[in-house]
C-alpha cells in the first residue's frame, strides 16, 4: 500500500502544514472542509508538494524530516518558483 507525505499552504495565513495519509484526495478535502482539528481555522489550503512512499513507516519518517528546519529548507528550495510567484 502506498502512503503520501504532503505539504499544504494556508491561503489565510500563508503557513505550511505537513502530514501523511494513504488517501491524498480525501485528506486534502478534509482539510479544506475544516474536518481536521489542527487546521480547521486556517482553511482554505493549496496542495503545494507531495511524495509517494511504499509504506507508512517510510512516510512517517519522511514527515518527521520535513518538519525539521532542514526539511523546511528542502521544501522551500523544491518549490522556490511557486513561493516567489
Amino acid at each position: 500500500m502506498y502512503c503520501y507525505v504532503y505539504v499544504l499552504r494556508s491561503d489565510k495565513d500563508g503557513k505550511m502544514y505537513t502530514g501523511y495519509t494513504n488517501n491524498l484526495k480525501f485528506r486534502f478535502d478534509s482539510h479544506n472542509k475544516g474536518l481536521v482539528f489542527s487546521t480547521k481555522n486556517r482553511k482554505p489550503f493549496k496542495l503545494i508538494y507531495f511524495e509517494g512512499c511504499l509504506n507508512q513507516q517510510d512516510a512517517t519518517r519522511r514527515e518527521k524530516y520535513l518538519k525539521t528546519i532542514y526539511g523546511k529548507r528542502f521544501i522551500k528550495s523544491r518549490i522556490k518558483s511557486y513561493l516567489i510567484g
